[in-house]
């Protein structure tokens, strides 16, 4: 049986919580309340800020100017900084918080969620010290059941949504019946989801992706031409197929949205976070000035070592993703990490 057939919810009503009140789960937030304007059924969907002032904001005017400016949200969705208003009898929780964080958060949530809640995951991370994906991380926290947990990911620049400009993603769960249910949850005019059974290759495109975005950022910085952008992007996307493969991915997975797609958009996008910090440090700025200026947060700076260490114990070699992580740790200069990536040895292209 499927987890859908499971949901203790009506034929008319559904209570979606959004825990995390950023760019993307406000964003995320917007797409399922415009999504409910195209279903027969009446749709709470809850927006969780840690600030009460930002959820006094949205309640009031329908707005998260920190986040999305103008932006005007529907009247769907609502926002509430106590968790258990926005948990408590929600059909479907969907986690957008800061990767790192995850861990220390699912442990007070969790006596307020349903056992038989969907649970999605907006987050592209890679816990630091254990390497797990954030469905990992949320499988054990919670103690759920594969089929219960999915994972969105893609393309997916949050101004760009925010402000409807036509988006595709990915919704990945091992149980395709809840992949659809949460695919056609979030089917907005401008938001077209597909789905997948590859919660790993999904999940490592969008995680690895981040790191890549760096090393393109750092070359801009250095105002390296387009032909070192399109190498580190193409040997980027080389590199997380090795590594999702290795992982029990699907190579195909990395050819669509969840991998090429995501890749394409972080590293080429100013609206990147990732991409923006790996440009400040090219242009000289060190670490933690980088971390001062950025208001949100770069995964990619966080998830770097770990992804070197979850290749190293799976024996594949990542050697753009370990020259980002001597340039995070100051043993490399921003300025050797172009030809270091040139002076490997040579080697065929065929594969990955």
């Amino acid at each position: 049986m499927s987890p859908v057939d499971s949901l203790p919810r009506s034929q008319t009503s559904l209570k979606i919580a959004v825990m995390g009140s950023g760019s993307w789960g406000t964003t995320f937030a917007k797409v399922l309340g415009d999504a409910a304007g195209t279903s027969e059924e009446q749709r709470d969907v809850v927006l969780w800020a840690r600030r009460s002032e930002v959820a006094e904001e949205i309640n009031r005017e329908h707005r998260n100017h920190r986040y999305l400016q103008d932006t005007v949200l529907p009247g769907a969705v609502r926002a509430t900084d106590r968790v258990e208003d926005a948990l408590s009898d929600a059909d479907v929780v969907v986690l957008a918080v800061p990767a790192q964080s995850l861990r220390e958060q699912l442990r007070v949530w969790k006596d307020f969620v349903s056992p038989t809640a969907l649970v999605v995951s907006l987050m592209k991370g890679l816990e630091r010290g254990t390497d797990e994906r954030m469905s990992q991380v949320i499988a054990q926290e919670w103690e759920a059941d594969e089929d219960r947990i999915l994972v969105l990911s893609g393309p997916n620049l949050a101004l760009e949504i925010a402000r409807e400009e036509p988006t595709a993603s990915v919704v990945a769960c091992s149980d395709e019946q809840a992949a659809h249910y949460v695919a056609e949850l979030c089917t907005a005019p401008y938001f077209r989801p597909y789905t997948s059974s590859d919660v790993v290759g999904v999940e490592i495109g969008g995680i690895v992706k981040n790191v890549i975005a760096l090393a393109v950022g750092i070359c801009e910085g250095r105002a390296m031409g387009d032909n070192t952008k399109a190498s580190v992007i193409t040997r980027g996307l080389a590199e997380t197929t090795r590594l999702a493969i290795a992982l029990g991915g699907e190579a195909h997975t990395l050819a669509g949205l969840a991998g090429l797609g995501d890749l394409v958009a972080t590293c080429a996008s100013s609206l990147s976070r990732n991409h923006t910090a790996g440009k400040l440090l090219g242009q000289g700025l060190t670490l933690p000035e980088v971390v001062e200026r950025m208001t949100q947060t770069a995964e990619g700076v966080k998830s770097a070592e770990a992804v070197q260490e979850l290749a190293a114990r799976n024996g594949v070699e990542m050697p753009i993703t370990a020259a980002v992580v001597a340039v995070l740790d100051g043993r490399l200069a921003v300025d050797e990490l172009g030809p270091l990536l040139l002076n490997r040895s040579l080697k065929s292209e065929d594969g990955y």
